[in-house]
């Protein structure tokens, strides 16, 4: 199975570049309720993820910061605990589900190193069930024959 199948494209997620204030991420954050989301530079190319956690860490050493002194700080300031690792459309599905186990989404990117959208941990996990299902169904009185069934199939 080729990873784009479970593909949520660039123009339909949510995404800060690098060179975004503080405030300006504040604000595009503002109307989503995403724990984490990546970061671009104005190239396009990833350059990471950052957590909610992310921020309220870094927010903690600017003491008594108020929106207008958030105009001047960075974003790229900010430490990140970790970076989601990208995978190309050429990955394999055992790499992909394998990058999904440790974080909620897994960056996409092309052969230049350009974002070109995530694969979301739910979404594998749906493909994931459903197959499951499948095999269930197609599972005759003799469990070894249908899971013959099951493995032939994929």
């Amino acid at each position: 199975m080729n990873i784009l199948f479970f593909l949520s494209p660039k123009q339909d997620l949510m995404y800060v570049y690098d060179d975004f204030t503080l405030r300006q991420t504040l604000e595009k954050w503002e109307n989503n309720r995403y724990a984490s989301i990546p970061i671009l530079n104005r190239k396009g190319e990833y350059v990471g993820t950052l957590t909610e956690g992310d921020l309220l860490w870094g927010i903690k050493r600017y003491h008594g910061l108020d929106i207008e002194g958030a105009e001047d700080i960075p974003i790229s300031s900010f430490e990140r605990k970790r970076d989601y690792l990208p995978v190309t459309v050429n990955t394999s599905m055992d790499q992909l589900i394998e990058a999904a186990m440790n974080q909620n989404f897994v960056p996409v990117v092309d052969d230049r190193g350009v974002f070109i959208g995530i694969v979301r941990r739910q979404a594998i996990i749906r493909y994931c069930y459903d197959k499951s299902r499948r095999c269930e169904q197609a599972n005759s009185p003799d469990q070894n024959a249908g899971m013959a069934v099951c493995t032939a199939r994929n």
